[in-house]
Protein backbone atom coordinates (compact mmCIF):
# COMPACT_ATOMS: atom_id res chain seq x y z
CA UNK A 1 0.00 0.00 0.00
CA UNK A 2 1.46 3.40 -0.97
CA UNK A 3 0.39 5.07 2.30
CA UNK A 4 2.44 2.64 4.38
CA UNK A 5 4.85 4.54 6.59
CA UNK A 6 3.18 7.91 6.04
CA UNK A 7 1.96 9.96 9.01
CA UNK A 8 -1.73 10.78 9.14
CA UNK A 9 -2.21 14.52 8.80
CA UNK A 10 -0.21 17.65 8.15
CA UNK A 11 -1.79 20.84 9.41
CA UNK A 12 -0.46 23.92 7.65
CA UNK A 13 -1.37 27.36 8.94
CA UNK A 14 -0.64 30.54 6.99
CA UNK A 15 -0.70 33.69 9.12
CA UNK A 16 -0.87 36.74 6.89
CA UNK A 17 0.51 40.17 7.80
CA UNK A 18 -0.88 43.48 6.60
CA UNK A 19 -0.56 44.00 2.84
CA UNK A 20 2.06 46.51 1.69
CA UNK A 21 3.93 47.28 -1.54
CA UNK A 22 1.62 45.06 -3.60
CA UNK A 23 2.22 41.93 -1.55
CA UNK A 24 1.10 40.09 1.53
CA UNK A 25 3.90 38.56 3.59
CA UNK A 26 2.97 35.72 5.91
CA UNK A 27 4.38 32.94 8.02
CA UNK A 28 3.70 29.27 7.31
CA UNK A 29 3.52 26.83 10.21
CA UNK A 30 3.62 23.04 9.88
CA UNK A 31 1.90 21.20 12.73
CA UNK A 32 2.30 24.24 14.99
CA UNK A 33 5.98 24.97 14.23
CA UNK A 34 7.23 27.88 12.12
CA UNK A 35 8.37 26.55 8.75
CA UNK A 36 8.94 29.46 6.34
CA UNK A 37 7.74 32.83 5.06
CA UNK A 38 5.11 33.27 2.36
CA UNK A 39 4.33 35.94 -0.20
CA UNK A 40 1.09 36.51 -2.09
CA UNK A 41 0.14 39.22 -4.55
CA UNK A 42 -2.46 41.75 -3.39
CA UNK A 43 -5.67 41.57 -5.42
CA UNK A 44 -5.36 37.91 -6.41
CA UNK A 45 -4.68 36.21 -3.07
CA UNK A 46 -7.27 33.57 -2.22
CA UNK A 47 -9.60 34.30 0.71
CA UNK A 48 -8.77 33.28 4.27
CA UNK A 49 -10.30 29.94 5.16
CA UNK A 50 -9.74 26.19 5.16
CA UNK A 51 -8.30 24.30 2.19
CA UNK A 52 -7.27 20.78 1.36
CA UNK A 53 -3.81 20.45 -0.15
CA UNK A 54 -3.16 17.78 -2.78
CA UNK A 55 0.26 16.84 -4.08
CA UNK A 56 0.03 16.35 -7.83
CA UNK A 57 1.83 17.00 -11.08
CA UNK A 58 1.59 20.63 -12.22
CA UNK A 59 0.90 20.90 -15.96
CA UNK A 60 2.58 24.33 -15.98
CA UNK A 61 5.69 23.55 -13.90
CA UNK A 62 5.97 19.86 -14.92
CA UNK A 63 6.70 18.65 -11.39
CA UNK A 64 4.99 17.48 -8.20
CA UNK A 65 3.61 20.47 -6.28
CA UNK A 66 1.02 21.32 -3.60
CA UNK A 67 -2.38 22.25 -5.07
CA UNK A 68 -4.90 24.13 -2.90
CA UNK A 69 -8.48 22.86 -3.14
CA UNK A 70 -11.50 24.46 -1.52
CA UNK A 71 -14.80 26.24 -2.05
CA UNK A 72 -13.02 29.53 -2.86
CA UNK A 73 -10.61 27.99 -5.38
CA UNK A 74 -12.02 26.56 -8.60
CA UNK A 75 -9.87 23.63 -9.78
CA UNK A 76 -9.24 25.36 -13.11
CA UNK A 77 -7.32 28.14 -11.28
CA UNK A 78 -4.54 25.78 -10.23
CA UNK A 79 -3.61 27.68 -7.06
CA UNK A 80 -0.39 26.18 -5.79
CA UNK A 81 2.44 26.69 -3.35
CA UNK A 82 5.67 27.25 -5.28
CA UNK A 83 8.94 29.15 -5.66
CA UNK A 84 9.08 32.88 -6.23
CA UNK A 85 10.42 36.00 -4.56
CA UNK A 86 8.18 38.93 -5.51
CA UNK A 87 4.49 39.66 -6.21
CA UNK A 88 4.92 39.36 -10.00
CA UNK A 89 5.80 35.67 -9.51
CA UNK A 90 2.32 34.89 -8.16
CA UNK A 91 -1.04 34.92 -9.87
CA UNK A 92 -3.03 33.78 -6.84
CA UNK A 93 -0.49 31.22 -5.67
CA UNK A 94 1.37 31.13 -2.34
CA UNK A 95 5.12 31.63 -2.72
CA UNK A 96 7.46 30.21 -0.06
CA UNK A 97 10.88 31.39 1.17
CA UNK A 98 13.24 30.90 4.09
CA UNK A 99 14.04 34.62 4.50
CA UNK A 100 12.28 37.93 3.95
CA UNK A 101 13.37 41.44 3.14
CA UNK A 102 13.08 43.78 6.18
CA UNK A 103 10.63 46.05 4.31
CA UNK A 104 8.32 43.06 3.65
CA UNK A 105 8.52 43.44 -0.12
CA UNK A 106 10.28 40.19 -1.09
CA UNK A 107 11.16 36.74 0.18
CA UNK A 108 14.39 34.85 -0.48
CA UNK A 109 15.76 31.31 -0.55
CA UNK A 110 12.57 30.22 -2.25
CA UNK A 111 13.90 27.11 -4.00
CA UNK A 112 15.32 25.82 -0.71
CA UNK A 113 12.02 26.49 1.10
CA UNK A 114 10.01 24.72 -1.60
CA UNK A 115 12.30 21.67 -1.59
CA UNK A 116 12.16 21.44 2.20
CA UNK A 117 8.37 21.84 2.19
CA UNK A 118 7.90 19.10 -0.39
CA UNK A 119 10.27 16.84 1.53
CA UNK A 120 8.10 17.22 4.62
CA UNK A 121 4.69 17.04 2.92
CA UNK A 122 5.51 13.77 1.15
CA UNK A 123 5.48 12.10 4.59
CA UNK A 124 1.79 12.82 5.16
CA UNK A 125 -1.32 11.01 3.91
CA UNK A 126 -3.50 14.15 4.14
CA UNK A 127 -2.66 17.85 4.22
CA UNK A 128 -4.89 20.70 5.39
CA UNK A 129 -4.20 24.44 5.15
CA UNK A 130 -5.82 27.18 7.17
CA UNK A 131 -5.25 30.75 6.00
CA UNK A 132 -5.79 33.47 8.58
Amino acid sequence: MWLLGRMNNAQLELRRYVAAHGCIIGELFLNGKFFCYTLERVGVAIPAGAYQVLLNQSPKFKKLMPLLVGAHVPAKWGVRMHCGTKPAHSDGCVLVGLAKMPGNTKIYKSVEAFEQLMGKLLDFATIALTIR
